[in-house]
């Protein structure tokens, strides 16, 4: 399965909505672990990484 945004579950631009699609993970989870480690990395680096798979993955069909 290729690594996409996903077009129907997403919040603000649809990459952890694609990483859960891709991972088999309940999107509400993905999203929880992913804010507690951007918070445990005092919330930059996590910021930099979301914004950078915003441009780099494409948008689902």
């Amino acid at each position: 399965m290729k690594l996409t945004r996903s077009g129907s579950d997403k919040m603000i631009a649809g990459v952890c909505g694609g990483l859960a699609q891709h991972l088999g993970w309940p999107a509400g989870r993905l999203r929880v672990v992913y804010v507690l480690l951007s918070l445990l990395s005092v919330a930059f680096p996590g910021i930099l990484l979301y914004l950078a798979l915003w441009f780099l993955m494409p948008e689902e069909d």
